[in-house]
């Protein structure tokens, strides 16, 4: 049509004002004739229509460097049909590879120290959450026959689930959360209970939705969030002060009241629970899961409640899912982890419970993606489960016996730690600590690392380094703004082998020993 231009006729006009800069041997117009000339490429690659302030920043940014981009090589260059080729590969190469979601999540801390931790010799892992002891024989037993037995387990099952885990996991669950709890509408087996998470973000969250994050939080939710085109809100827990000489208690951390209700709008598409909670260990109590259930239902929010260490709770406490409380089953869904069940992190098999009303669109995002977990990982958790249905309750129950060895674990690392000068908050659950590392702060300010990085990032670097102990900042699982109030602690995972746990006692004691005037 008259009139109008499209993308071919840019790309040329475009293409002659490349040239136009290369007929002077790469060099710039002097500097009246240089801002024309820029005005022009920008208004090519970039036309703007009308005053977009959000987009604006980003608008300059992308075109500065695509302008870079595409005149940088050209530099030098001799006019002829080798520069007409250098110019078509540099503008197809200036071409965005990567999806716009992805901006700002590129980078993840667990990658850093894992590989920070892998570079060192003799070092003890206490960062990953992960048991470096043996699952239980009756997992490791059915996972064995799963591989051994039926041939027909090594093709394609049902791909919402395995039917025998589905209807295991219905059985239940359905007596824990006082359900009726269908196997085909209301259980989706997922890889792991990550993703479990991935699933219901891609499913419920929408360009603009906002969701409702506790710091500290599980680092995923956040990216996850913003990959569904989400708006990440955040609420801190706080802790309360202590007496001077009493030990601090994850159950001290608490959220306000006011403020957490100050979060909700009519933006609010979800509200991410994690409980007991990972870094902290702090496991929500009834009256704290009635404010948030109560606020859900009042705003019509959807709770995605992340459980997966709902058997590893300590000193009498008591987890409580939040679908159990009145009205919140048609509001929640609730995750859960053979990997934490079972001690068996690798099998990577979770699971996601809810009403058909949000399961149905969490299948819809599984079967266009994954559509299917291994069938073999499935029969292994469908038996397990089906073993500890008969032994749930009692002293033989892998459900009692194992947070009684994890506590032992727990008691242990607090005990050493403490040891070495070193200020534990004590956890109710999970499979972590935190512990406050004020007193370096103040002896050792000036650890390398850049200005701006947290000090809890450089004292872990420091200390897998000089000390060979792993740790994970806690400033990780905070958002930008808040990290810099909590960068005094760091993580410990205690889920370890006695073995491991001795190998830390030697390191601190020789720790100890070096501050030893």
């Amino acid at each position: 049509m008259p009139g109008t231009e499209g993308p071919l006729d840019k790309y040329q006009r475009l293409l002659f004002l490349l040239l136009e800069l290369m007929g002077r041997g790469g060099r710039a117009p002097s500097p009246g004739p240089r801002a024309i000339f820029l005005a022009r490429v920008f208004s090519l690659l970039c036309p703007w229509r009308g005053p977009h302030p959000t987009a604006l920043g980003g608008m300059f940014r992308n075109t500065t460097a695509i302008c870079l981009h595409l005149v940088g090589p050209l530099r030098g260059k001799k006019s002829g049909a080798s520069l007409t080729r250098c110019l078509h590969q540099t503008l197809t190469m200036a071409k965005r590879l990567q999806a716009r979601r992805l901006d700002g999540i590129d980078h993840n801390p667990w990658v850093e120290f894992v590989q920070l931790a892998s570079e060192e010799a003799d070092v003890v892992n206490l960062g990953q959450g992960f048991p470096d002891f043996s699952p239980p024989e009756f997992a490791v037993e059915a996972f064995q026959h799963a591989v051994s037995g039926d041939f027909m387990l090594n093709q394609y099952t049902k791909a919402f689930g395995y039917p025998p885990l589905t209807k295991i996991l219905a059985s239940f669950f359905g007596k824990l959360l006082g359900q009726e709890i269908d196997p085909l509408k209301n259980v989706l087996v997922t890889v792991g209970a990550y993703g479990a998470l991935f699933t219901a973000f891609q499913a419920l969250v929408d360009e603009g939705d906002e969701v409702i994050i506790i710091e500290p939080f599980f680092d995923c939710y956040e990216p996850m969030t913003l990959m569904a085109g989400g708006r990440p809100v955040f609420v801190s827990l706080k802790p309360s002060p202590t007496q001077k000489g009493e030990p601090d208690s994850s159950s001290n951390w608490q959220l306000d009241p006011t403020e957490l209700a100050s979060k909700f709008t009519s933006r609010t598409k979800a509200f991410i629970l994690n409980t007991p909670n990972n870094p902290l260990g702090k496991v929500f109590s009834k009256e704290e899961l009635e404010l948030v259930a109560s606020l859900c239902q009042q705003h019509d929010v959807v709770c995605i409640s992340d459980e997966v260490y709902q058997w590893m709770v300590f000193d009498g406490f008591q987890h409580i899912s939040i679908a159990s409380l009145p009205g919140m089953w048609e509001h929640t869904l609730t995750i859960g982890s053979a990997g934490k069940t079972f001690s068996v992190t690798g099998w990577k098999v979770g699971w996601v419970l809810g009403p058909d009303s949000l399961m149905k669109h969490l299948r819809t995002v599984h079967q266009n993606s994954i559509y299917h977990c291994a069938t073999q990982g499935q029969a292994a958790v469908a038996q397990s489960f089906e073993r500890e249905q008969l032994h749930f309750g009692r002293p033989s129950s892998y459900f009692v016996q194992l947070p009684q060895y994890i506590q032992r674990c727990r008691d242990h690392m607090i005990q050493s730690l403490q040891s070495m000068g070193f200020r534990p908050v004590i956890p109710q659950g999970s499979y972590f600590l935190i512990t406050d590392i004020s007193d370096f702060k103040n002896k050792m300010p000036d650890l390398p690392g850049a200005a701006d990085e947290p000090y809890d990032r450089r004292f872990v670097k420091w200390m897998i380094k000089n000390k060979g102990l792993v740790a994970i900042p806690m400033s990780i699982f905070f958002s930008l703004p808040h990290q810099k109030f909590f960068d005094h602690y760091i993580r410990f995972c205690f889920v370890k082998d006695e073995s491991t746990l001795r190998a830390m006692d030697q390191k601190l004691q020789k720790w100890k020993a070096e501050l030893t005037p």
